[in-house]
């Protein structure tokens, strides 16, 4: 899943780590103390419950995995301040038609949330917008046709 680089920020790369330290040291211990207390308290035949906190292990166990694959490819990326041309760790601000400025910033897919204003540059938007630069026109193809931005900023 994870073979090609994970692009993060120096921000990103904090949160990602914090992320792992706490499902180690805090999930997954509580919830193997919720396993061994609920196995000693229920009787064989009643062991909903033993089931329900082992499928809470297995998904932390697997975040847990996806974490380190991440870590272990991560890119730090930076803006990049040298030119008006949108790269990974860019913040482009856009305008579409006469409506008002959205302002986005390109990140990898591991740190993308597009309520912060984090687009992933393999979103249709993020990618769309690579390789761009103030002035230019920049089609998005979508689901339901064509939308068109123009690049107002880079920052």
């Amino acid at each position: 899943m994870f073979d090609k680089p994970v692009y993060v920020t120096a921000a990103g790369l904090v949160q990602l780590k914090a992320d792992l330290e706490h499902l180690r040291d805090v999930e997954r211990p509580e919830i193997i103390e919720r396993l061994q207390q609920a196995q000693a308290d229920s009787s064989w035949m009643d062991n909903t419950e033993v089931m329900f906190i082992q499928q809470d292990l297995a998904f932390v166990e697997a975040r847990i995995d996806e974490l380190e694959r991440m870590l272990d490819n991560v890119q730090l990326i930076e803006a990049s301040q040298a030119d008006n041309i949108i790269d990974i760790g860019d913040t482009a601000v856009i305008q579409a038609n006469d409506d008002g400025l959205e302002t986005f910033t390109i990140v990898g897919v591991a740190e993308a949330d597009p309520t912060r204003g984090l687009i992933s540059n393999e979103s249709p938007l993020g990618h769309a917008l690579l390789s761009h630069k103030v002035g230019d026109e920049v089609v998005v193809k979508v689901p339901d046709g064509v939308l068109r931005f123009r690049v107002v900023a880079v920052r």
